[in-house]
């Protein structure tokens, strides 16, 4: 399984996870079958809302989840449209939320509990 993490860093595992999907400056995709990392630039640095497209950015990479601290409803709906499930990041480096994710101690996420700029993001 390849699990991507949103981060403004490149260190690998170390990473730090963002609060926001759209507005990553890059991407930690960890394999849980080979423990290998990858990482993409996420070339999309002027962010909008609503017209931002990460997914560009991760298009051929064959990813199964997101972990992320915050991602808008449009994002989820997207995501899941595609098969990929997206998990509430729960700790502040991947590696942490890796171990969560092996355990199944993380919260999947909906657009039910999507963030939104009015009320910020449930939980």
């Amino acid at each position: 399984m390849k699990i991507c993490f949103p981060s403004d860093t490149n260190k690998g595992i170390e990473s730090f996870v963002l609060n926001h999907f759209g507005s990553a400056p890059m991407f930690i995709i960890y394999d849980t079958e080979t423990n290998l990392t990858e990482e993409i630039n996420n070339q999309n640095f002027d962010h909008v809302h609503g017209r931002c497209s990460p997914l560009q950015a991760l298009a051929e990479k064959s990813i199964d989840a997101v972990v992320v601290g915050g991602i808008g409803a449009g994002a989820i709906s997207q995501l899941n449209a595609m098969g990929i499930k997206v998990y509430k990041a729960s700790e502040d480096t991947v590696q942490k939320n890796i171990e969560l994710f092996k355990h199944e101690s993380i919260t999947e996420l909906t657009i039910d509990n999507a963030c939104n700029h009015h009320g910020g993001c449930g939980h």
